[in-house]
């Protein structure tokens, strides 16, 4: 096969990349696009499952993902909102199965009202610590020496309260149990999303889709860079130097370019030889990122038989195998379709089970949310990015105890000719699509802006 040369060469054909690589084109320079998988998309999956359009992936955009819904709007595209008509469910620790309207979980007024003052608290401090450098805050390495669980339990006598407000973080975002991470990373994941109240606002979060859906998004960037992307494509090597990089893919492709952009998750640096080697810090930070956990499960129903019931569809539980569950009915169609997700250690124990068992949990827990009804779905799936091999979690990678304020300063500097963008290095949109699009451009502008210096 003969060598590629062009001004750029991008490895990862999800919306980072494939932003990134966009991007670069509209200012003139040529761009080689390289991805491992044998589709573009990255984490935004939408597949067909024995007839069903199922969101494997990442599919919800929120009101404050700005740069993602401009760039939804400037392909083409449309989105519809999730349905919330009537009430939720709270399933309770003790078995209780509550309904009820608006975004406060059920509790006694002097609970209710310590939710809110915990809420209150950590907004203060997340627009403080904000979004973009949350290691420059005066409080940094107190805060990021401190559990979030143990943080909470510094601040609050009452166990609900604490379990509740660590839910939103915990098993709704970083996907890991509260006690694995920082109370710094528990805030800049608030401020990334606008504020900790946006995180347990229902009204707020997961607000709309994309028609026909997400991986739409990248389907649209990559026609633009037509054959210049290469599926099936895994990188193996990187030679590098101040002078660019030769990049060395399966089936003998190689491409040389003056700089490349890194744009996968970080976990996967390692999967690459570069030579020479990445600079020690570079490797020290990247053992001390890691994915959370979180396993989707959809059910697809001949109609949306929770509606007659005057229920949304939405539910939540901090103790119940599957602790949310929304309505996730497609666009324009008739059936009903509902997605649940199972996170950081009860998905451990979920995949302790074989597939019949796994099925029939799950399938219990959305029959406790919202009736019998919902034990008989017409299309079952999980989707399992634990065991995918390009990107081995979910829903994003973050930093352990103490990791933000000892490498996130330089976490998205470049190593040379070689930038980084995806998701996970994100400040506003962090472990979302919007993150992807907005790190994929401040990688192509950066590019962009040294080669206006030479």
């Amino acid at each position: 096969m003969p060598v590629i040369t062009r001004d750029v060469v991008v490895v990862g054909a999800g919306p980072s990349g494939l932003t990134a690589a966009v991007e670069l084109r509209k200012s003139g320079l040529s761009v080689a696009v390289l991805e491992a998988r044998d589709r573009v998309g990255g984490r935004t999956w939408t597949g067909n499952i024995d007839g069903a359009m199922i969101e494997i992936g990442g599919q919800w955009l929120s009101p404050h993902h700005t740069a993602a819904l401009e760039l939804v709007e400037e392909l083409g595209l449309e989105t519809f909102s999730r349905y919330r008509e009537g009430e939720s469910v709270y399933l309770a620790a003790d078995g209780t199965r509550q309904q009820f309207t608006g975004d406060v979980f059920p509790a006694a007024p002097e609970t209710a009202a310590e939710i809110d003052r915990l809420i209150t608290l950590l907004d203060e401090l997340a627009a403080e610590v904000g979004a973009e450098q949350p290691w420059a805050h005066p409080l940094a390495a107190e805060l990021d020496s401190i559990p979030f669980s143990l943080w909470l339990e510094r601040q609050s006598e009452n166990e609900y309260a604490r379990e509740t407000v660590a839910f939103f973080v915990s098993g709704a975002m970083l996907t890991k149990p509260a006690h694995t991470f920082s109370t710094l990373q528990a805030l800049q994941m608030a401020a990334a999303q606008g504020s900790y109240t946006a995180l347990a606002t229902d009204s707020f979060m997961l607000d709309k889709r994309v028609v026909g859906g997400m991986q739409q998004v990248s389907q649209r960037l990559a026609a633009v860079i037509g054959a210049d992307l290469h599926l099936n494509s895994p990188v193996r090597r990187v030679e590098w130097s101040a002078d660019g990089v030769t990049v060395f893919a399966d089936g003998g492709l190689e491409v040389r370019a003056d700089r490349m952009i890194l744009a996968v998750p970080p976990n996967l640096y390692s999967c690459i030889s570069f030579d020479p080697p990445l600079p020690r810090r570079r490797h020290q930070m990247y053992q001390h990122m890691s994915f959370g956990f979180v396993v989707k499960v959809h059910a697809v129903y001949p109609t949306p038989f929770w509606r007659e019931k005057g229920l949304s569809g939405t539910g939540f539980s901090d103790t119940d195998m599957v602790s949310e569950v929304y309505d996730n009915t497609n666009h324009g169609v008739d059936n009903g379709a509902l997605v649940g997700f199972i996170a950081h250690e009860q998905a451990d124990a979920f995949f302790a089970m074989d597939a019949a068992q796994r099925k029939q949990a799950a399938l219990d827990c959305l029959v406790r949310y919202l009736g019998p009804e919902a034990g008989n779905p017409d299309v079952y799936y999980e989707s399992d990015w634990g065991a995918e091999e390009w990107t081995r979690g979910a829903y994003g990678v973050s930093f352990d105890l103490g990791g933000l304020t000892r490498y996130g300063r330089d976490h998205r500097d470049p190593i040379g000719p070689m930038h980084f963008a995806c998701s996970d290095l994100a400040g506003h949109g962090f472990q979302h699509v919007d993150g992807a699009v907005r790190m994929g451009r401040r990688a192509a502008a950066a590019i962009v802006a040294e080669r206006s210096l030479v």
